[in-house]
């Protein structure tokens, strides 16, 4: 499978809590970090998701949010994932960055220039990659 989104990450369905229209999924990458995706009940049907079933996780760089001392943060994003700045493309407006998050799994963001040199992203320091449940769309091979 190719995609243009920049994160795609393999894991397993940890959990799935089905509401009326949508479904909350949780999955357990590699390491043993949690995601967390909100599907409708139709797509998680369609894609045959069931507790124990290999997915992937797929992000779109832009809909990555980059923060730094977020371990305790009180906001609405159902992911908040830290680790270490592996790789920095500045350009003038945007700036790639990648957080290596553990078990060999990395996380994409674009964000603005201003916004990594107002962070002080460097690679090496930590930073922490926020997301929001509806922003992960699950695939199976």
């Amino acid at each position: 499978m190719k995609l243009s989104a920049r994160n795609m990450l393999l894991g397993t369905v940890s959990g799935i809590t089905k509401g009326a229209v949508n479904a909350e999924v949780s999955v357990t990458l590699k390491a043993g970090t949690p995601v967390t995706a909100v599907i409708t009940n139709a797509s998680v049907d369609n894609l045959g998701l069931a507790v124990g079933k290999e997915t992937y996780v797929i992000i779109k760089a832009s809909s990555v949010i980059i923060g730094s001392d977020l371990h305790d943060a009180k906001v609405s994003a159902r992911n908040i994932i830290c680790g270490t700045v592996v790789k920095v493309i500045e350009g003038p407006v945007s700036a790639e960055v990648d957080v290596e998050i553990g078990g060999g799994n990395t996380i994409s963001a674009v964000i603005t220039h201003e916004s990594a040199r107002s962070l002080g992203i460097k690679e090496g320091g930590h930073a922490c990659a926020l997301f929001k449940a509806s922003s992960v769309i699950l695939g199976v091979s």
